[in-house]
């Protein structure tokens, strides 16, 4: 009881850890989005491209190697090589990008349209973000969530604060123009925020430091060689993930009309963040059951319990798409605070269910991990990226943002769908389709309908949601019980 008490334990730490620098970026979106802290909602847009290369290029400066470390760290007897020669290979790599990029960094800024100013606090951003991949995944391997935790909740206080401060506090200072120098002019505020991203990074840096102190280098060329074979489909993987979640803001913005570009990226990205909802369900789900999936691979019948926990995830998500989409018009003042933004609002259902079905994508992905076939994570979602480009790249000029929109929600979908097919080959697992498919297709029929054809009629919407409830609970009422008894 014991073990599972302390395997409870750490992944909710680590949980936290996880989802809370992902509820940053949906906290700050009120501040953005408020009248009068950013000039335009193009200033918005413009943030949000730039976050859009930050996803792509951490998980490129990552290359696989974190997941690496845990791998070797637990199968290597010399542990300390391990640790040696993955901190040397990140420190290294990481110097590199950084010398180049600073030396090409008027190049940089000329090819993909971003003031020189503000790529060169992405570089010092990227650098201390890659040095601490290795302290962090340190502390997980060897079990110190509390660590962690506290070092990436520091971080996202100082940056959420810092923020504040910057963009309310000395937002009138900045227009002094002998307070500040004019590198920070014009749109200062956007300065601010990475400026504010800096300093968190930086203090971040700051605390897992001690580790490079600590480690002896001592460079293994031949495991290093296994550790970057292991490490290169988790980058595939990885790059094809970003593509999907966030390449579609640079399509925008290179495929759009630069006089519209950037105030249509800023509408999308800030209305796309009332479905992380969604997101932060799923991940903390994900994060909570993932070790489930393998603590439970070697017992008596473990595919039923598997089968069984899809089933409540869809029927837990099937309830927050219904509920985000029918109080979607209530919730939005709180989230995004401007009108200007609210144009969008069209794509909120859509990334919503979007996102439903990256989260069963997730939850389908138990075959793969199970039977070590993890290159097939990396193919499916190579396929998801693909079809995320192509539909971009075919319908962005006619249907702006909405294609977009469409393009997320087709491509996770189609993930779904290839994790499915393969699954049922090589570890079929015996999904409830029925219940599984009455879930969705009504919870989807049910948010379509309170959306687009009875939106602001709160009656008929919540008389939706609670047919749903309804639904669910005639159809768990056996383990609904059992858990109230419990």
């Amino acid at each position: 009881m014991s073990v599972f008490k302390s395997l409870f334990k750490q992944t909710f730490i680590y949980g936290l850890a996880t989802v809370l620098p992902r509820m940053l970026s949906f906290l700050l979106v009120p501040l953005y989005t408020t009248k009068g802290v950013l000039s335009s909602v193009a200033e918005y847009g413009q943030v949000s491209v730039i976050f859009s290369y930050f996803v792509l290029f951490n998980v490129i400066l990552a290359y696989g190697m974190e997941t690496a470390f845990f791998r070797f760290f637990n199968k290597e007897d010399k542990k300390e090589n391990v640790i040696g020669t993955s901190a040397i290979s990140i420190v290294a790599s990481s110097i590199g990008f950084f010398v180049l990029a600073l030396i090409f960094q008027y190049h940089i800024a000329s090819f993909i349209q971003i003031d020189v100013k503000y790529i060169n606090l992405v570089i010092w951003i990227l650098l201390f973000d890659a040095l601490v991949i290795i302290p962090f995944a340190w502390l997980r391997a060897t079990e110190r969530p509390m660590r962690y935790a506290i070092i990436k909740i520091l971080n996202v206080a100082i940056n959420l604060g810092l923020n504040l401060f910057f963009l309310l506090a000395l937002k009138e200072l900045a227009q002094d123009e002998n307070l500040f120098e004019t590198i920070y002019k014009p749109n200062f505020e956007i300065s601010y925020i990475f400026i504010a991203n800096l300093i968190a990074s930086a203090c971040t840096l700051l605390l897992v430091l001690s580790f490079y102190t600590k480690i002896k280098y001592k460079f293994d060329k031949q495991l290093w060689k296994r550790m970057f074979r292991y490490a290169f489909p988790v980058l595939v993987a990885g790059v094809a993930f970003s593509i999907n979640e966030t390449f579609d803001r640079i399509l925008l913005d290179r495929l759009l009309p630069p006089d519209i570009a950037e105030t249509e990226i800023g509408m999308y990205s800030a209305c796309y963040k009332i479905a992380l909802f969604m997101t932060l369900f799923a991940t903390a789900y994900r994060l909570g059951i993932e070790p489930f999936f393998f603590s439970h691979s070697k017992t008596e019948n473990p595919r039923q319990n598997y089968a069984k926990i899809l089933e409540f995830f869809v029927a837990f998500g099937a309830i927050i798409l219904l509920g985000v989409v029918v109080f979607a018009d209530i919730l939005k003042p709180f989230i995004v605070r401007s009108e200007a933004y609210w144009e969008a609002m069209w794509i909120v259902p859509i990334i919503l269910l979007a996102n439903f079905c990256l989260g069963i994508y997730h939850n389908l992905s138990v075959w793969y991990k199970i039977t070590d076939r993890t290159r097939f994570g990396a193919y499916i979602s190579i396929v998801g990226a693909i079809v995320t480009l192509v539909i971009n790249i075919l319908f962005i000029e006619a249907y702006s943002y909405k294609a977009s929109a469409i393009a997320t929600l087709i491509a996770y979908s189609i993930m779904v769908l290839l994790s499915y097919y393969f699954g049922r080959k090589y570890y079929p697992i015996p999904y409830n389709l029925k219940k599984i498919g009455l879930y969705l297709v009504l919870s989807i029929a049910l948010s379509g309908l309170s959306f687009y054809r009875f939106r602001g009629d709160y009656i008929t919407g919540i008389s939706m949601l609670i047919v749903f409830l309804i639904v669910v609970y005639l159809s768990e009422k056996k383990q609904i019980n059992q858990l109230l008894k419990k």
